[in-house]
């Protein structure tokens, strides 16, 4: 084998070595619905009522990073045509909440306790595109919850 062989596939075992292993599916349907946003979206925050939880443990799923257990199905799918606005996503429960996102390029970014024990990300610059998104339960089972999805900072 000659070397830009061997380097190729040391490299593709490495990136399948460090891939985790998604149980989770974003070619469902959404539990809860499809939004389609854009930037300067009224009413700012859009809210969707949905339960958070379900019976994988993103941790095992995901990778350290991620926390909480989650359903297979996205709970929310989010269409999203950016302009020059940070978009946030959080959730708001009486129960501790975890956040799990698929970004449009593919990529995962989950949050635990970004306002309490409420979850949250920013993305400064977001891409348009497709938003899988799942809210989870810290301690298992399921929880009523509310979904976020905002251009301006939410109140803490």
């Amino acid at each position: 084998m000659r070397f830009s062989q061997m380097a190729l596939a040391a490299t593709v075992t490495a990136a399948l070595a460090v891939a985790p292993a998604v149980a989770q599916n974003f070619n469902l349907p959404p539990t809860f619905g499809t939004v389609n946003l854009q930037a300067g979206f009224m009413p700012d925050p859009h809210r969707t009522a949905l339960q958070a939880g379900g019976p994988i443990r993103a941790t095992s799923a995901l990778g350290r990073d991620c926390t909480g257990n989650i359903a297979e199905a996205p709970d929310v799918r989010l269409n999203y045509s950016a302009g020059g606005f940070p978009l946030y996503i959080f959730a708001r429960s009486s129960a501790d909440t975890t956040l799990v996102v698929n970004l449009p390029d593919g990529s995962w970014i989950c949050n635990d306790d970004f306002d309490g024990l409420n979850p949250g990300i920013v993305l400064n610059r977001p891409p348009s595109g497709q938003y899988d998104i799942w809210v989870g339960t810290w301690g298992g089972g399921i929880a009523p919850a509310e979904l976020g999805i905002s251009e301006i900072p939410p109140r803490r």
